[in-house]
């Protein structure tokens, strides 16, 4: 009986009774309150069989509050026959805080009456009843508070007039309480109850005049969600007990916890009834072996008490414990066995307040003595448990003087800093006493009922002050706003408190923060984190997830058959980003940007080129400038010497020309070279087709040339010089150029190459290159180049052993020669050449054609021009002839 006392089974929230005699006594229960009439049918009259005999306290007044209360929290029923007289059920297990409620009601319905301005001129008075720990012994209750014991009732009078109980405080299970609202509900009796947080209560087509003053379970869900969320925990393990309040908070928490997205449960484990040894022992196998740290509790003392005692047996230690408001205030588990595993525990805990005169009104409690309109049963009950005497003792037992010191009972009985129940106690009884003043302040023509209709306090409908009862608004004296929303629950506020075991064995609960939801800020959690002692060695929070976040630059990939949390973190793939922990994507870059190597965020794509600042571009470069240069001194060399025979022999016009024309060949090998614009791109194209073709077509009327003076040296060709004049020469060298010009110019016009940025290439940087536009165009023009160019070296071929001291023909079929091959390397090279490196290949082709044509055609000439003049005369060019 010691340990069973102190369990305090009132603090559960949904113990079921389906025990044979509670179900025989509820159905008793109705038969004697309903069945009635020992005359005829037509009688007058009607009266009970007997009254359901209940432990009360009655206090009179011009209006009743009813209330019920666990005053004991056991029962022991006799068992009953329909052919015997019925035996009341047995209270034990007398409940001091029990007592305590029921006396804050009494309180309450006291402070209201002395205040001249709530209810003047009127005076509450309360019928409290102790449900006994069982649902028969409740549920008669309510129907007793709601309908009266009057023994006799005349049925000439109507039903007409006040009810018996304006509004019934209670009950304290949700399971009790879901029973009498369901009946009372039928016929809009208002019940307010301060510790039933069932969310199925808050059905209003269900329980249509049902209040309460505690939080619903899915606030108090919502507000263990915010936790896990404020501290990261996202893999938690949950226990709840086989009933009405565990099952329903498992549902609720598994749907929104999905719908939050902000954890998984790594279990879910319903506690045996019993305490089976062997049940309890699997589950703490499972909390043992799983990888959450974090356990939530949703169940009542005496589940905990079983479980936790086979904890200590298997030594489960490093775990974060959440109690739910109904395990936070459990005294039971605060013993020096548990709290090395306990130490710690954060829970959801009754907004606590402070009620001021409460103490000074528990200590004025004196027991008297019964009457007809005044009832102490419940006071006596107490004094005899607390200071273990009867009342009207005989022999050896020792009687109760009623003249004991009270200040000697159980000091948690006047212990008023930690009111958590009883401050609900308190709200519900103001609320249902401010809706009464609203009621009788009703103006007639100004009321809310039809034609601007009040109540009447005399002939009270209940759902008249249901209606006030729904629309009541008040503060209480600490501060706390008191209403309720259109399903009947209060605007919730819970603490967060933190279980402390101190040095010397005692436990501290701690309040660490809040909870709650108003009407303008909606939801708000404060937790003050620098007050919460953790059980861990480093004295901090502990992690608690299924796998650890995923870092910017990964994306989370789900585990196949494995809660949402469970899952791996994949890199992001190039050119893609995540910037935020845990993404569940990655996305893709803009187009001009790639992904940085961590892929955690776009960094714009290297651009490239052939530049000026690099190695490859310097070269090139060098060796363009140098390819100018040498042929402006070889110019320069020719324009000394052009009255000697080697600069004169063979049309030295077309020889300054040539030069000219290599010269612009190098220069325009530059126009490859820097970042590509529209002007470079337009230009470097026809700039080098028309240089190259001025080239060639240099080289070609030489070769014809050389060929026509050979056939003018034999009988009968005289005639064909005067095709070759110098007219005839520069005439030919204009107009095979204009060709290629005509040519740049029809491409230009109609498919005008551009600069382009290139992401083909690379996927990680821009190739800037010059489109061609035109296809067919570009390869016109180097067709035509090529054309040119086999046309001179066949023809220079033909004439390389003509009779001559200097044959010019060999030294342009070497020439062209080298022309030819490095333009026929040229093009695969430029094919499969990407960016920069197909300018550099074109640019290299320029060069070695250039430098090809400079030093076959004009290496010899200077060096016999520079190093050897003695063969520079006409003389020496002919009699090497003559000899032949």
């Amino acid at each position: 009986p010691g340990c069973l006392q102190g369990l305090q089974a009132r603090r559960g929230r949904g113990r079921v009774m389906a025990d044979i005699t509670g179900t025989l006594g509820l159905f008793f229960t109705l038969i004697t309150l309903f069945v009635s009439s020992s005359t005829s049918f037509n009688a007058p009259t009607c009266k009970l069989w007997r009254k359901f005999q209940l432990n009360e306290m009655h206090e009179p007044g011009d209006v009743l509050l009813g209330g019920l209360f666990e005053v004991h929290y056991s029962s022991v029923f006799p068992k009953w026959t329909f052919t015997s007289e019925p035996h009341q059920p047995v209270c034990t297990g007398f409940d001091i805080l029990g007592f305590r409620q029921a006396m804050t009601m009494a309180f309450a319905v006291q402070e209201i009456n002395k205040n001249p301005d709530l209810l003047p001129n009127l005076t509450l008075g309360y019928r409290l009843y102790d449900n006994c720990g069982a649902l028969v012994v409740g549920f008669s209750g309510a129907l007793a508070l709601a309908s009266g014991q009057e023994e006799v009732i005349d049925l000439q009078g109507g039903c007409a007039g006040s009810p018996p109980v304006l509004g019934i405080v209670g009950d304290s299970l949700s399971t009790f309480t879901i029973a009498s609202a369901s009946v009372l509900g039928l016929y809009r009796k208002p019940m307010v109850s301060f510790f039933a947080t069932c969310s199925c209560l808050t059905n209003r087509q269900r329980f249509p005049s049902f209040f309460r003053t505690i939080p619903s379970d899915a606030f108090q869900v919502r507000a263990m969600i915010q936790i896990l969320k404020h501290f990261g925990w996202t893999w938690v393990g949950l226990l709840v007990s086989d009933d009405d309040y565990g099952l329903h908070v498992a549902r609720s928490f598994q749907s929104d916890l999905a719908q939050s997205g902000q954890g998984c449960l790594a279990y879910l484990e319903v506690l045996p009834w019993d305490g089976d040894l062997s049940e309890n022992r699997r589950i703490v196998h499972v909390i043992k072996e799983s990888t959450a740290r974090v356990l939530m509790m949703f169940a009542h003392e005496f589940h905990m008490i079983h479980l936790m005692e086979e904890v200590v047996r298997q030594e489960v230690t490093g775990l974060q414990w959440l109690a739910s408001e109904a395990m936070t205030a459990a005294a039971v588990l605060q013993t020096p066995d548990f709290m090395p595993y306990l130490n710690g525990t954060l829970g959801i805990a009754i907004r606590r307040g402070e009620i001021t005169g409460l103490r000074d009104f528990l200590l004025r409690i004196r027991p008297g003595q019964s009457s007809n309109n005044t009832s102490y049963d419940m006071v006596q009950q107490f004094w005899e448990y607390s200071f273990q005497c009867k009342f009207g003792a005989s022999g050896s037992a020792e009687a109760c003087t009623g003249d004991e010191n009270i200040q000697q009972v159980d000091a948690e009985f006047l212990d008023v800093s930690n009111l958590r129940p009883e401050y609900n106690i308190y709200k519900a009884v103001y609320a249902l006493a401010y809706a009464l003043d609203d009621m009788l302040q009703c103006e007639p023509g100004r009321g809310p009922f039809s034609g601007g209709s009040c109540a009447d306090i005399h002939k009270l409908e209940p759902w008249q002050f249901v209606h006030y009862l729904q629309h009541v608004n008040f503060t209480t004296t600490f501060g706390d706003q008191v209403s309720f929303d259109e399903n009947g629950d209060v605007l919730p506020i819970y603490d967060i408190v933190n279980w402390q075991w101190l040095p010397n064995g005692r436990t501290e609960v701690q309040n660490v923060g809040e909870v709650k939801r108003s009407p303008s800020r909606g939801e708000e959690l404060q937790i003050h984190e620098d007050k919460i002692f953790w059980n861990f060695e480093s004295n901090k929070p502990p992690q608690s997830v299924c796998s650890e976040s995923c870092p910017p630059g990964t994306r989370m990939s789900r585990k196949k058959g494995q809660p949402v949390c469970c899952f791996d973190c994949l890199p992001c793939s190039e050119g893609e980003i995540s910037n935020t922990t845990d993404s569940m994507e990655c996305t893709s870059c803009p187009e001009d940007f790639w992904s940085s190597p961590q892929r955690d965020h776009c960094v714009p794509k290297k651009t490239e080129f052939l530049s000026y600042h690099e190695p490859l571009g310097v070269c090139l470069t060098a060796a363009s400038l140098l390819g100018t240069v040498i042929s402006a001194v070889v110019l320069g060399i020719f324009i000394h010497h052009r009255s000697t025979p080697v600069v004169r022999a063979n049309n030295s016009e077309l020889s300054f020309l040539l030069l000219v024309s290599l010269k612009l060949c190098f220069l325009c090998s530059l126009l490859f070279i820097g970042r590509p614009r529209l002007w470079t791109c337009q230009l470097r194209h026809a700039a080098f087709g028309i240089s190259f073709v001025l080239c060639v077509s240099c080289i070609l009327v030489k070769t014809m040339v050389v060929l026509a003076v050979f056939r003018a040296s034999k009988p009968g060709g005289g005639a064909t010089l005067k095709w070759f004049g110098a007219m005839q020469q520069r005439g030919t060298v204009l107009g095979l150029t204009f060709v290629q010009a005509a040519i740049c110019t029809a491409w230009l016009v109609s498919y005008s190459p551009e600069p382009h940025k290139n992401t083909q290439y690379y996927n990680y940087k821009i190739v800037y290159e010059c489109v061609v536009g035109s296809p067919i165009g570009f390869s016109v023009l180097m067709g035509y180049i090529g054309l040119l160019a086999v046309l001179s070296f066949q023809l220079a071929f033909l004439a390389r052993n003509l009779p001559d001291n200097f044959n010019e023909a060999k030294l342009i079929t070497f020439s062209m020669l080298i022309f030819c091959a490095v333009w026929v390397a040229f093009v695969p090279a430029y094919i499969n050449s990407p960016g920069k490196y197909a300018d550099a290949v074109e640019v290299f082709a320029i060069l070695a054609s250039s430098f090809g044509l400079l030093v076959a055609l004009f290496g010899p000439k200077c060096y016999i021009i520079l190093l050897r003049p003695e063969r520079n005369t006409k003389k020496a060019i002919m009699d090497r002839d003559t000899r032949k």
